[in-house]
């Protein structure tokens, strides 16, 4: 029998929320944790989609992926509240912003693949949940640019999870809608 995920759930979106405090999605009024929530939803459905994988874990680290990049939560906290595995998941999907902007995707994820294939997931689910209508302010070059990460994503992470694969292709392929066609 699966373990217990709403203790586990609960603990997460609560320790997120508040140390997302008042953050928005980027480009709209909506609570950050609308975002955490999609991508722990994704999560959810994969792993009804995916044998061998630990949902109590992966859910955990959906919640709480951003917290070490967004906010003051520091790794030694989140390894007091949370444990040493699920605090390495969420460090390996943090950027380290010590890095120039062109190298911090390509660190992240050589981090995330020495995790396991849960963490891949969670960064799988992340991008899925972030392919939605880019804020008007983006110009194509930002686009263009944010649609090619995703596939480095989708490419370096292949064999993670085929279940959310299959989804990050096709919300590849939705978001090309986005680009401009008139070189705005």
């Amino acid at each position: 029998m699966p373990m217990d995920l709403q203790t586990p759930y609960q603990k997460a979106i609560k320790f997120a929320g508040e140390k997302h405090d008042n953050q928005k999605v980027p480009g709209s009024q909506s609570s950050y944790l609308a975002h955490l929530s999609n991508v722990a939803m994704e999560i959810m459905v994969a792993a009804q989609h995916t044998d061998n994988f630990d949902q109590v874990f992966a859910v955990q680290v959906a919640l709480l992926h951003d917290v070490l990049e967004d906010t003051s939560t520091t790794y030694d906290e989140l390894q007091s509240v949370f444990g040493k595995k699920i605090a390495d998941g969420v460090l390996a999907l943090s950027k380290d912003e010590t890095l120039k902007a062109e190298a911090r995707i390509p660190d992240s994820l050589s981090r995330i693949k020495k995790q396991p294939k849960e963490v891949w997931a969670v960064k799988l689910a992340d991008r899925i949940s972030n392919m939605q209508e880019p804020p008007e302010h983006w110009d194509k070059n930002k686009r263009m640019t944010y649609l090619k990460m995703a596939g480095i994503i989708l490419f370096e992470l292949k064999g993670g999870n085929a279940y959310l694969e299959k989804r990050l292709e096709q919300k590849i392929i939705d978001y090309q809608a986005y680009i401009p066609v008139d070189g705005s």
